[in-house]
């Protein structure tokens, strides 16, 4: 008789795992290895799996809506206004909703310099715990003469410059927003004066409409729309509209932005809205609104008169316009 010793090893076949089973766990665990090396790796996929996890501020929204901004118009539909947008870091063109998924917006460290107290850091989080969030309803108007309307969600710029505390000194705030060409596509074009600046007198900065947008439709502020801190002036035209804003300086000295360093001839420092004066290639009178195409007339300052007509009293010899 033949007599099978099995070594310690060795185990009897009913014992054996099913086929099935044993490749279906090696496939789990090929993931699993995968989404670790990921994460270790700093390479195209951990970025993506950064780019992808939620908004940590979701429960804050929505918040208490402001009565004292009311709109001449609808709001125009969340679905236009999250996939229509300028932001020249993912691209040239309206439709960069898709690129701009790829924005990082956390950790985000927000600076504030220049002729301060004392210049700080602060994570957006620790800011919007400091911050009084609120709704409010602007419509804008943008040089390329297309409006809409939006309802924001933030605090007044007002709040940040006295988190800093400026010199007296100071009369200026210029903002910056983020570079990092690995992510935003759009700042591998070497042509353009990045990164992208804005800025503003310290009066303007002040002014009760001048707003900080964390939000909108009730929601944390879309990637699209430069999550996860923008500008918002109503009353100027809409290349006054830094998004992803990680810093914040206060000058002694007018700064140029972006779009007055790109093509000076044409946008100045000033942009606030005026139908009199056109752009050196169409006309200002009149204004689209976005997902209706109406027609409307532009109004002085964007119809904002009321609250900022007094900061521009006594400078005619400036460029106010374009």
């Amino acid at each position: 008789m033949h007599v099978i010793h099995r070594r310690g090893w060795e185990l009897p076949e009913r014992e054996a795992t099913p086929e099935n089973l044993f490749f279906s766990r090696r496939t789990l665990l090929a993931g699993a290895g995968a989404a670790a090396a990921a994460a270790l790796i700093p390479g195209s996929a951990a970025a993506q799996r950064r780019a992808d996890l939620p908004d940590p501020t979701a429960s804050l929204y929505p918040v208490k809506r402001n009565a004292k901004f009311v709109l001449d118009r609808p709001i125009t539909d969340e679905t236009i206004n999250t996939t229509y947008n300028n932001f020249y870091e993912f691209g040239s063109s309206k439709t960069i909703s898709r690129a701009a998924r790829a924005l990082i917006i956390r950790p985000w460290t927000i600076k504030l310099d220049g002729l301060v107290d004392k210049p700080m850091e602060i994570g957006i989080d620790d800011l919007l715990k400091r911050m009084p969030l609120e709704e409010r309803l602007y419509r804008h108007r943008c040089v390329e003469a297309w409006a809409m309307a939006v309802p924001w969600s933030g605090f007044p710029l007002a709040k940040l410059v006295e988190l800093a505390k400026p010199l007296s000194s100071a009369r200026y705030l210029q903002m910056q927003t983020f570079l990092d060409a690995s992510v935003a596509s759009g700042q591998r074009q070497v042509w353009y004066p990045w990164p992208y600046t804005e800025g503003l007198t310290l009066a303007e900065a002040t002014n009760d409409l001048a707003f900080l947008v964390t939000g909108a439709y009730g929601k944390p502020l879309p990637k699209s729309m430069g999550a996860p801190l923008r500008l918002a002036v109503p009353w100027k035209y809409g290349f006054k509209s830094i998004k992803s804003i990680v810093r914040f300086s206060f000058t002694a000295e007018r700064p140029r932005g972006f779009w007055e360093r790109l093509q000076g001839s044409e946008y100045g420092f000033w942009a606030n809205v005026n139908p009199e004066v056109p752009h050196p290639r169409w006309s200002q009178a009149s204004e689209s609104l976005l997902g209706t195409d109406e027609r409307r007339p532009t109004q002085l300052f964007n119809g904002y008169g009321e609250y900022v007509a007094q900061l521009y009293k006594g400078l005619d010899g400036e460029r106010l316009w374009v």
